[in-house]
C-alpha cells in the first residue's frame, strides 16, 4: 500500500460561505437584541401596572413604598436597555463587516462579547473565532486590505 498525498482543495470557496453565513448570524443577534428590547418594555410595562396598583400593598407593613422600588428598578431597565441597544448595533456593524470582508479585529471583539449570550451568543462567538482565526479567512482579509 502506498500512502497517498491528501487531495488538495480550494478553501476559499467555503471560507466565503461561512463568513456570508456568519453574517447573516450576526444580523439574527441584532434581531435578538430588538426582541430584548421590546422583553424590557413589556416586563417594565407589568410590573409598573403592579407595583402602582395601591389595593395590593395595603396589607403590607410600612418600609420601602413600591413606587420607591419601581424607581431603583428602573436603573436595571435602562442598564439592560442600553447594553440591548449597544449589542445589537455592533451585531450589525460587524455583520456588514463580515460581508466586507473587513475590520476582522472589531468582529472578533464582538464575538467575544456575544460570547457572554448564553447559549446562541456563545455559540455564534465561538464559531466567529474559529471562522476568522483560520489562515486562509487572515488572507483573504488582507488580500481585501491591500488591494
Amino acid at each position: 500500500m502506498s500512502a497517498l498525498p491528501p487531495l488538495m482543495r480550494d478553501q476559499r470557496p467555503i471560507d466565503a460561505d461561512h463568513l456570508r453565513l456568519l453574517a447573516i448570524f450576526h444580523f439574527v443577534a441584532a434581531a435578538f437584541a430588538l426582541a430584548g428590547i421590546a422583553f424590557l418594555f413589556l416586563h417594565y410595562s407589568l410590573m409598573h401596572m403592579a407595583f402602582a396598583d395601591p389595593r395590593a400593598w395595603k396589607t403590607q407593613p410600612q418600609g420601602i413604598t413600591p413606587m420607591q422600588f419601581m424607581a431603583i428598578f428602573r436603573w436595571f431597565y435602562v442598564v439592560f436597555g442600553l447594553w440591548f441597544i449597544l449589542s445589537g448595533v455592533i451585531n450589525v456593524i460587524s455583520g456588514f463587516f463580515l460581508r466586507a470582508r473587513r475590520h476582522r479585529t472589531f468582529s472578533l471583539v464582538v464575538a467575544g462579547i456575544n460570547c457572554l449570550y448564553m447559549p446562541f451568543g456563545t455559540i455564534l462567538g465561538i464559531f466567529t473565532i474559529l471562522v476568522l482565526g483560520r489562515g486562509s479567512v487572515r488572507e483573504m482579509y488582507e488580500a481585501r486590505r491591500l488591494g
